[in-house]
């Protein structure tokens, strides 16, 4: 297969609501993860291992950020003949509107998906971890002679309520589909796999068009999602294969399950591997110093680049970029996201200035079961601690969501504080 003839548009993400605050300022393809890379950079890395030259990104709120990290991280010399582009919300005298969906969001940018001249057009999430090789997908469209493949993950009965679910003939040919089925009734005759403790098969939100056929599917119908619209009308006139990828695959989209893949990360065997030399995950290289740990106990660490790290103890936790840990502090199943800069007075003073809360955790400090953004600054002595029936609230600068505190981007926690 030819990747020359493919091209891979990633759609940027809408508001983001469920993983409020960390989408309060950015995106959700934005946000940070594991430490030192963005959500972005899967559906990217994974286009260049599979050798997509062609890569589009759709982008539409709180999208800043983003655009900052695209433009440091995927720029393109003159001498390579692919291209990773942008395709932003606009005005034009076509439409004066945003995206409505994802159908909508392909449909609007149509010109320039078509320019790209490529035969085949893959579609891609912004915020999903998982490792494909996209030529194998692209190559098994091809041979089944399909009108739109869908990239569909085995799954068990108590995972299928929140997933499009799809019925497989035996020549792998979608015949049904069922939108997040809540009774077991709503399951039945649905089952596709061999494998009796995954019996189901779900959408991925992953798609490979011909591009022709893509805009043909589209023009007929007005529809402006794929998942809830343009697929369940392909399935019912056209070829509509499935791609079973049985590998690791997470939709990464409430608050609960961004701290439990983000924890994984820092598990001695964690189910997605970022060690993996043939298939690396590309993120901007910072050019930031060897990380400094100058005592304590570090116990199941995910420990990014940059840090200082003083008699603290940390266990089962991320500590991303350029995150400053004071003397006393104790650290537990968190995600420390770090800091986009380091906090330095004139003197040269990374830990206080006279009258401020320095950034990162301030001594003595305990951390359980938290979430904190980029550029936080926690004082002395603060206690945050997870409490599984805790009500979600939102406070001037903290936000319970799902039994979990998160402590938002450059908020401020003063000295002494409880929560």
């Amino acid at each position: 297969m030819q990747m020359k003839d493919v091209m891979a548009v990633v759609l940027g993400g809408g508001v983001g609501s469920r993983l409020y605050p960390l989408t309060r300022d950015r995106t959700k393809p934005a946000v940070p993860f594991a430490g030192k890379y963005r959500l972005i950079d899967i559906p990217m890395s994974n286009c260049f291992i599979s050798e997509i030259d062609k890569i589009a990104i759709l982008t539409q709120f709180n999208s800043v950020s983003l655009h900052r990290h695209i433009h440091r991280t995927y720029t393109r010399d003159i001498f390579t003949r692919g291209w990773v582009q942008i395709l932003a919300a606009e005005q034009t005298y076509r439409s004066g509107d945003w995206y409505e969906g994802t159908a909508d969001a392909i449909r609007k940018q149509e010109i320039e998906i078509k320019s790209a001249d490529a035969k085949y057009t893959v579609i891609l999430a912004g915020d999903h971890l998982y490792r494909m090789d996209y030529q194998k997908f692209v190559e098994f469209h091809v041979a089944s002679e399909a009108d739109v493949t869908i990239a569909v993950q085995p799954v068990g009965g108590e995972d299928a309520s929140g997933l499009g679910i799809l019925k497989l003939d035996d020549s792998g040919q979608i015949t049904r589909f069922t939108e997040k089925p809540q009774t077991p009734e709503a399951l039945e005759g649905f089952e596709s796999g061999d494998d009796p403790t995954k019996p189901y098969m779900a959408s991925m939100g992953i798609y490979v068009f011909g591009t022709d056929a893509l805009f043909d599917m589209l023009d007929a119908n007005a529809g402006t999602d794929f998942g809830k619209h343009i697929i369940p009308a392909a399935i019912e006139k056209q070829c509509v294969m499935g791609y079973v990828f049985d590998g690791y695959w997470e939709d990464i989209g409430t608050i609960r399950r961004f701290y439990e893949v983000n924890l994984d990360m820092a598990a001695p065997l964690p189910k997605f591997n970022l060690y993996d030399p043939s298939s690396p995950i590309y993120t901007r290289p910072r050019f930031l110093a060897a990380s400094k740990i100058e005592g304590g106990s570090l116990s199941n660490v995910l420990l990014a680049d940059g840090c200082r790290v003083q008699e603290a103890t940390i266990r089962n936790s991320v500590i991303g970029l350029r995150s400053i840990i004071a003397h006393g502090v104790t650290i537990e199943r968190s995600v420390i996201m770090g800091a986009d800069y380091y906090s330095v007075t004139e003197e040269g003073d990374e830990y206080w200035k006279a009258g401020q809360t320095p950034m990162g955790i301030g001594q003595d400090s305990v951390i359980h079961g938290a979430i904190i953004d980029k550029n936080a600054r926690i004082g002395r002595q603060v206690i945050i601690r997870d409490m599984p029936d805790r009500d979600d609230e939102e406070q001037d600068n903290w936000v319970a969501r799902e039994g979990i505190v998160i402590v938002p981007k450059n908020a401020v926690i003063p000295d002494g504080t409880v929560i």
